[in-house]
């Protein structure tokens, strides 16, 4: 981590603040992670509003994404990431003082806004505050704050609810989005300069102009491959009478994803984003083929480890090629549209591909998911330049990016 040291002190420092605000962000969220299904469930729901009020979680996800993408380029990241982080802070107090299953689904839907408002938000003030040419390094670093905080929460949180029940519960991840609120104050952005001219352009010509087109085209092929992975793997093992501990399967996949990251962002400063994009999704679909054909609790634990290098590798590179691809004054915008491409694939995996495992098993699930995420292999490597020959060698052999902007910060 060298390059932090030769930072500013005060973008050190910023970004310092936002690491740890970002740790605590996604504590917040995971604490309620393995136990929210078993409170709606335990406050009366069926298994198909469980499913419904869980899923209400996206819906509200994708609804805000363009909101508050366009309020971060207009009124400033912080203003954005202090939404999100209240968001995280007042969901939980929701689930606390209603039973009601409408109720609950309209709460689910506002808890999504948090993860809309802080990912936007947070990825943009990264980008921001990083040097143009150790952009990939900072945004592999400050990503760590996921894998870390989906590590810690899940495990604090379930051992609150054993040990003092869901109240405590719920108040410690409202306690957790407080404390984010308390350091995100302190982080001081940058100003970007919004230009009145793009307000006049179609909001979703964002992601349809030729340079942003590919990066969220393969967002939303690896969010159907990731939404089958989140949805289907524990059923998949539990069907398979395998002799593993699930979480286990997670565990390797969050190290993994942890030690990718602290190479991969670098890397990509040094020898090209394409290379590490394409690697990352030759790993990630080996991952969904290595599930397809697994039969053994060690296939499944590398299929855990691949998964997980495979996205530690590949979205530190896509985020940081998104950047390289869009001007200070819409990467709010940017940001919110081309990861809504990740988070409709999330939300539609599981009732657009559930609807085929009663014909083809959990098992062709992952064969159809292997599928998908070679397709965005081969998307990428043909369509990710401005012709064939120079995606080819933009994806394999580090070629100029021609669809990257000059460098400014």
């Amino acid at each position: 981590m060298n390059v932090f040291r030769t930072l500013p002190t005060a973008t050190r420092r910023n970004l310092l603040v936002l690491l740890l605000t970002g740790l605590l962000f996604w504590s917040s969220l995971a604490a309620l992670l393995p136990t929210l299904s078993l409170y709606i469930k335990h406050v009366g729901a069926t298994n198909h509003q469980v499913g419904i009020v869980m899923g209400s979680f996206a819906i509200g996800l994708l609804l805000f994404r363009p909101w508050v993408g366009r309020l971060a380029d207009e009124r400033g990241r912080r203003v954005v990431l202090l939404i999100g982080l209240a968001a995280a802070a007042i969901a939980p107090l929701g689930y606390l003082v209603t039973q009601s299953i409408p109720l609950l689904m309209a709460i689910r839907a506002f808890h999504g806004l948090s993860i809309a408002a802080f990912a936007t938000a947070y990825s943009a003030l990264v980008v921001d505050l990083s040097p143009a040419q150790n952009r990939g390094e900072i945004i592999g670093y400050l990503s760590l704050a996921s894998p870390i905080g989906m590590a810690i929460g899940p495990a604090l949180g379930g051992y609150v609810l054993e040990w003092a029940g869901y109240t405590p519960l719920f108040l410690l991840a409202t306690g957790l989005g407080v404390a984010g609120i308390g350091c995100a104050v302190w982080v001081v952005a940058p100003v970007t300069e919004f230009q009145d001219d793009q307000g006049r352009k179609p909001f979703w010509s964002v992601i349809t102009s030729p340079r942003l087109r590919v990066p969220t085209l393969l967002l939303l092929l690896v969010g159907l491959a990731f939404g089958t992975l989140s949805t289907f793997v524990p059923l998949y093992i539990q069907e398979s009478r395998v002799d593993l501990n699930v979480g286990l399967f997670y565990t390797a996949a969050a190290i993994a994803s942890f030690s990718a990251r602290l190479f991969s962002g670098r890397a990509s400063d040094r020898y090209g984003r394409g290379r590490f994009i394409t690697l990352g999704l030759l790993i990630y679909a080996l991952a969904m083929l290595a599930l397809w054909t697994a039969m053994h609790r060690e296939v499944f634990l590398l299929a855990g480890a691949l998964e997980g290098l495979g996205i530690g590798i590949f979205i530190p590179a896509l985020i940081a090629l998104v950047a390289d691809r869009s001007e200070a004054s819409e990467r709010g915008r940017v940001f919110s549209l081309c990861m809504a491409g990740f988070d409709l694939g999330i939300a539609i995996a599981g009732p657009a591909l559930g609807f085929y495992a009663d014909w083809v098993g959990y098992r062709g699930l992952f064969g159809l998911a292997s599928g998908l995420t070679f397709l965005a292999l081969l998307i990428f490597i043909v369509q990710s330049s401005k012709d064939v020959s120079h995606s080819i060698r933009f994806a394999l052999g580090g070629g100029k990016d021609w669809y990257a902007l000059p460098q400014q910060q």
